[in-house]
């Protein structure tokens, strides 16, 4: 299990094996500045951004890549930059492109099912549609499970994202509806405030790998 980070004295990073975060078509990885562009892009992009709150400027986009990437650089995990590998797109898409972010991460709203850890994905429109936010997100799945140790990992969303749901079912991942709830950083009465709860246990996971 890991272990909660210390005020006085933080952990050392955990080191993954960069192969656990690498499929056929992507890698996830540490941050650079080239992403924050790229990253500002989609955070501007109203369908990117439809359930959230509201679309992000690019100094919120910045201020949001450099919490990323301070973590990760702290204990070693996180929401890494997703990048698509070179050849491995029939878009003509060059390799080395950077996509969007997939990854593991410690929410610090005041949810009622905390602490725990998530997985999450966001990822710039032409890559939607392709598998690579599932393809991703299992990468992080087995990061989190075999290098992690976690016992669970969670995922949740606005009730009206039934894209990223699909994602969730396609994991393994099991809603809980009795776990509905509205999400405390979104503002009262706003549209994408009610969100749904999946989960994830270990063990079901490794059945899910064993009967594949």
């Amino acid at each position: 299990m890991i272990q909660p980070l210390s005020e006085d004295k933080p952990p050392a990073p955990l080191s993954i094996d960069p192969a656990l975060l690498r499929s056929p078509r992507l890698r996830l990885r540490q941050w650079t500045p080239a992403d924050r562009a790229p990253f500002a892009a989609l955070n501007a992009d109203p369908a990117v951004m439809e359930h959230f709150p509201a679309p992000l400027d690019r100094a919120q986009s910045d201020a949001m890549a450099n919490r990323i990437e301070a973590l990760i650089e702290q204990q070693g995990w996180g929401f890494w930059a997703a990048e698509l590998l070179e050849g491995q797109d029939g878009a003509g898409t060059p390799g080395g492109t950077f996509m969007g972010f997939i990854g593991l991460n410690r929410p610090t709203a005041p949810l009622p099912f905390a602490p725990c850890v998530e997985i999450g994905w966001r990822l710039a429109r032409p890559f939607w549609g392709r598998g690579l936010a599932t393809e991703g997100a299992r990468l992080a799945l087995r990061a989190g499970f075999e290098a992690l140790g976690l016992d669970e990992i969670v995922a949740f969303t606005a009730q009206r994202n039934r894209r990223s749901q699909a994602v969730m079912a396609r994991l393994g991942m099991r809603e809980s509806p009795a776990e509905a709830f509205e999400h405390p950083s979104v503002p009262g009465g706003h549209a994408v405030r009610p969100h749904v709860l999946y989960r994830l246990a270990r063990t079901a996971w490794r059945a899910s790998l064993q009967a594949a």
